[in-house]
């Protein structure tokens, strides 16, 4: 028996129970009808010229019917005599290279036999010019060059900092459009300054480039369209405020204000750009973003395939397992921290054997007297809450609360032979 099993060998497992989280499931039936009164407004329509070659900005990750808002977009600007095309609009994402980026649309399903436009990729920019501080300025030099710019954005609360507009139509053109040398010009004095940088380039931008809109759309908690807006550029601030303050509003969320220990079964790229997302786990990346319970000790045991072995987020936790650990490409997940500036999730966790000694580390730290209580939360991923488990600690909580529902009686955690979690 090695030292770590020996030091955790007494500490005892909770019973578990399924729960379900019941959210708000309101979301938009008909999109297509939805998008189209937006898109038919006079101020939007009479922005648009037959023959104008149109850049729409596209490439977010994660985002709800991206194919359909995308292709809508494109037909409306057709139906108008315009000639639009696709460019990818992601930062430094997809390795930072035209291909990549291209290859990033297509994973997302965006491509040009399913939006019906032409998909121009390169990163090569132009400087706009400098903000008061002396940051660079920088946009799509393709799109520059463009007669007109479409931005297409979900507007939600960012995982790293707070302010008035945070991720959507602002975001995605002062970094997105920014390509590699945007994203790395916004994130260089740190994400302390970024509520005031993204709308300050966003603002120069959208000065000095013809941005004729941007389609902005909201999701519920299950990630699906509740809300769909299209604004003009002298609305996008404004508006995007408010379509900020919905977005959180909407956010699923852990209904616990204080969790012993929290376990994630999974993380990945695929589920949140930090791996899991912070405004479900209270535990964030960097110190000016806040919201979520309180969690003393956090395990996250895999790594999802779809993230190539990146495992940005990992160093959030405190403790991992050597499997996820062996999936990590480090070069993958240290390029993610250079090019943030936010080196600390991308270091890796406490490691642990498997996903038993993971748990009983987490558990034994985790602060409290008696182990035999620990109130355990444990999650598939933070993409998944509405049906978790939790310890019998919590038992008369969840009884008690409107929003959540025993779904399952008290039983014991499973492990195979090797100390993993039985699928």
């Amino acid at each position: 028996m090695s030292i770590l099993e020996e030091l955790l060998k007494d500490i005892p497992l909770p019973k578990m129970v399924k729960v379900r989280q019941n959210f708000d499931s309101s979301c938009i039936e008909n999109l297509e009808a939805a998008l189209r009164d937006e898109l038919n407004q006079e101020k939007i329509k009479s922005n648009v010229k037959p023959g104008m070659e149109i850049a729409i900005a596209v490439g977010s990750r994660g985002v709800d019917r991206i194919v359909d808002i995308t292709a809508i977009t494109v037909k409306f600007l057709k139906e108008l005599g315009a000639k639009p095309f696709i460019v990818p609009s992601m930062g430094s994402h997809g390795g930072a290279t035209a291909e990549g980026q291209r290859g990033v649309l297509e994973h997302l399903g965006v491509t040009e036999e399913t939006v019906k436009a032409e998909i121009r990729s390169s990163m090569e920019v132009i400087k706009l010019g400098e903000l008061p501080n002396g940051l660079p300025v920088y946009i799509d030099k393709i799109a520059s060059q463009a007669d007109g710019i479409v931005v297409l954005n979900r507007v939600k609360p960012h995982t790293a900092f707070r302010g008035p507009v945070e991720s959507g139509i602002m975001k995605m053109i002062s970094i997105g459009l920014g390509k590699q040398k945007g994203a790395e010009a916004c994130h260089q004095l740190g994400f302390k300054y970024m509520a005031e940088h993204v709308p300050a380039m966003a603002k120069m931008i959208m000065e000095k480039m013809p941005i004729l809109f941007g389609v902005a759309s909201v999701e519920n908690a299950f990630d699906k369209v509740a809300k769909v807006s299209v604004l003009t550029p002298d609305e996008i601030e404004e508006k995007e405020i408010e379509l900020q303050k919905l977005a959180k509003q909407l956010l699923p969320k852990l209904f616990f204000d204080q969790i012993d220990v929290l376990v994630i079964d999974e993380i990945g790229k695929n589920i949140s750009g930090d791996g899991m997302d912070p405004n479900i786990t209270g535990r964030y990346p960097t110190p000016y973003a806040h919201g979520g319970p309180e969690v003393n000790k956090m395990a996250v045991l895999d790594l999802t395939k779809e993230s190539e072995g990146n495992a940005n987020g990992v160093g959030t936790a405190d403790f991992t397992t050597q499997r996820l650990v062996d999936k990590m490409d480090r070069e993958a997940t240290y390029a993610n921290g250079l090019t943030s500036t936010v080196v600390s999730p991308t270091k890796i966790a406490t490691t642990l054997a498997n996903d038993l000694l993971c748990i009983k580390a987490a558990i034994k730290t985790c602060n409290i007297l008696d182990f035999s209580k620990v109130k355990l939360v444990r999650i598939k991923n933070t993409l998944e809450i509405s049906e978790i488990e939790v310890s019998d600690a919590l038992l008369n909580y969840v009884k008690e609360h409107p929003n959540l529902e025993l779904i399952s009686e008290l039983s014991e955690m499973d492990f195979d032979e090797v100390g993993n979690f039985r699928k």
